[in-house]
C-alpha cells in the first residue's frame, strides 16, 4: 500500500454502502462492497471507517456471529487490495439519528450500558473479538469503541443510561483494554460527539476525549447552532473543525497527542448545495493548518438511498459521491485538496498565541465553548482577523515548559478582545446574508435540532 509519511496527515472517508445504507449487512454483498471501495479509492483516499452493526453482529450476549466476523474481515482484505487502511468503530450504537442496541440490553432484559457487569464483559468480549480477528491484517488501523456511544449516557437522549464522569472513564478504560487486549499497538481509541466540548453536566467530558485512548477523536457538525448562529459563510462555520481541533488540545497532557478530524461533513441545508465544495475545501484547509492532525475523514462516502424511509433529510445528501458512486461536487473538491496536500506537503507553524480558556481540568460546566458561548466567539474573533489561535488552559497558563512545548509566546484571555464596539457588532462573525434575526440554534452539544430532527 502506498501511504503519505508516518507525520503527514491521513486522508479518508467514514463508509455508508451505496445500496442498503449499514443495512448491507443482513445480505452482505462483498462484489457491491468492493465497487464502493474502488469509487473511494479513486478520490486518493488512504483509508475508511467501517461500522458493524452490534445487534448483527452479537444478538445473544454470549454468541458473537462468525458469519458476521468473516465478512467484516472481507472487508478489511477487499479495502487493502484497494491500498486502503480501515479503521472499525465496534458498538453501534448510534447511526444518523438511529438507535441500534442487542436485545439483551432493552426493555425486559434492560441494563445500564456503561455499568452493568454482564453488559461490560459482553462489550468486551465483543470489542476483544473485533479486534482479534483483524489484528493479522496489515491495514486494519484499530477499534474506536462506538460512534458517539456518549449520546446514550444523558439529555437529549430520550431514554438514557445515566452515568457520574467517573463511571463514564471506568468504562472507557476497560473497553479500551479489551481493544487492545485482541490487537496489541494498533490505534484504539473512543470519539464522543460534541456534547463533550459544549455541553453543561455531560459525563464524558473533554479530559477522557483528549487524555484516553491513543488519540483524540473530534466530531466536527456546523448544524450545532454553528451555521444556524453566524451563517454558511461564515468564519465561524468554515472554522468550526479545526476550533474543536485546537480546543481538545487544551486538555491533552501530551503537547504532541495526534487530533484526529474523524468526522465532518457538508450539512443541508445549513450548508447550501451550492457551497458544499467551498465548504470542503475551506474546512480541510483549516484543519490542515492544526499542528498534530492525524487526519481527516469525511462524512461520508456515498448518500443514504432514498428508498430508505426515516432518514433526517440531511442524511440523504451527504456523502461525497452518489448511489451510482458518480463523484459530487465536495468529493471532487476533497480529491483536490488531498492531491495538492501529497504533491505540496506543508507542515503548519506552531500556533504562538494562545487563547486561555478559564475552566477547571475536570470541567462540567462548558457550554461558554459552544457556539453563542463567549469563549467560542473570542476564539472566532481572532481567526476572522487572521491570527492562528491554539488554546490552553488557565491552570497551564503558567507552565513554562509546557507553553514551549506546544510553541506558544503570547497568552490573550477573552475579556481582552472584547470592545463595547464590538460586543454591539454581532455580524462581525456572520455573512452579509445573514438574516438580521437569526434562527434560534439548537442547545450546543444537542444531537438534534429540535425543530428538524436533523443529525446529531
Amino acid at each position: 500500500m502506498t501511504h503519505p509519511p508516518s507525520d503527514a496527515p491521513r486522508f479518508g472517508v467514514n463508509y455508508t454502502p451505496s445500496q442498503g445504507w449499514f443495512h448491507h449487512w443482513l445480505d452482505f454483498d462483498l462484489d457491491a462492497v468492493r465497487s464502493d471501495l474502488d469509487s473511494i479509492a479513486a478520490l486518493g483516499l488512504d483509508h475508511v471507517r467501517v461500522f458493524p452493526l452490534w445487534p448483527l453482529f452479537q444478538p445473544n450476549r454470549t454468541l458473537i456471529r462468525p458469519r458476521a466476523v468473516e465478512q467484516l474481515a472481507a472487508l478489511v482484505d477487499a479495502a487493502a487490495e484497494r491500498g486502503l487502511d480501515v479503521a472499525v468503530d465496534g458498538l453501534q450504537g448510534h447511526l444518523s439519528s438511529f438507535d441500534f442496541l442487542p436485545a439483551w440490553t432493552r426493555t425486559w432484559h434492560r441494563r445500564n450500558l456503561f455499568t452493568d457487569p454482564d453488559v461490560l464483559d459482553g462489550q468486551a468480549a465483543y470489542l476483544r473479538t473485533l479486534a482479534a480477528a483483524l489484528a493479522d491484517h496489515p491495514n486494519f488501523l484499530g477499534m474506536t469503541l462506538g460512534n458517539e456511544i456518549d449520546q446514550f449516557s444523558g439529555d437529549p437522549h430520550p431514554d438514557p443510561d445515566r452515568i457520574t464522569p467517573h463511571q463514564a472513564e471506568s468504562w472507557l478504560l476497560r473497553m479500551l483494554a479489551a481493544c487492545e487486549d485482541g490487537a496489541p499497538g494498533r490505534l484504539h481509541l473512543h470519539a464522543a460527539y460534541d456534547a463533550a466540548w459544549y455541553r453543561d453536566a455531560h459525563p464524558f467530558t473533554p479530559a477522557h476525549a483528549a487524555r484516553i485512548g491513543a488519540a483524540t477523536a473530534v466530531h466536527s457538525w456546523v448544524f450545532n447552532g454553528t451555521a444556524q448562529r453566524y451563517g454558511p459563510e461564515s468564519v465561524a462555520a468554515g472554522r468550526h473543525a479545526a476550533y474543536l481541533i485546537e480546543l481538545s488540545k487544551a486538555w491533552a497532557e501530551d503537547p504532541r497527542r495526534p487530533v484526529w478530524l474523524q468526522e465532518v461533513g457538508a450539512p443541508a441545508p445549513h450548508i447550501p448545495a451550492g457551497r458544499a465544495a467551498e465548504f470542503t475545501r475551506t474546512t480541510v484547509a483549516a484543519a490542515l493548518d492544526c499542528p498534530d492532525l492525524w487526519g481527516i475523514t469525511w462524512w461520508c462516502s456515498h448518500d443514504v438511498d432514498r428508498s430508505l424511509a426515516d432518514f433526517p433529510e440531511l442524511e440523504y445528501s451527504l456523502g461525497l459521491l452518489t448511489n451510482d458512486r458518480q463523484v459530487k461536487p465536495a468529493g471532487r473538491a476533497l480529491a483536490e485538496a488531498v492531491a495538492e496536500a501529497r504533491t505540496s506537503p506543508v507542515r503548519p507553524a506552531p500556533r504562538s498565541t494562545a487563547l486561555v480558556v478559564d475552566l477547571p481540568e475536570e470541567v462540567t460546566e462548558r457550554s461558554s465553548c459552544g457556539p453563542g458561548g463567549a469563549y467560542f466567539e473570542a476564539f472566532m474573533r481572532l481567526a476572522a482577523d487572521g491570527a492562528r489561535p491554539a488554546v490552553v488552559l488557565a491552570a497551564r497558563a503558567d507552565d513554562p515548559a509546557y507553553l514551549a512545548a506546544r510553541g506558544i509566546t503570547e497568552l490573550v484571555t477573552p475579556d481582552a478582545l472584547v470592545t463595547p464596539d464590538e460586543a454591539a457588532a454581532p455580524d462581525r462573525l456572520g455573512t452579509a446574508e445573514r438574516p438580521a434575526t437569526p434562527p434560534t440554534p439548537p442547545v450546543p452539544g444537542t444531537p438534534y435540532d429540535p425543530g428538524t430532527g436533523q443529525r446529531g
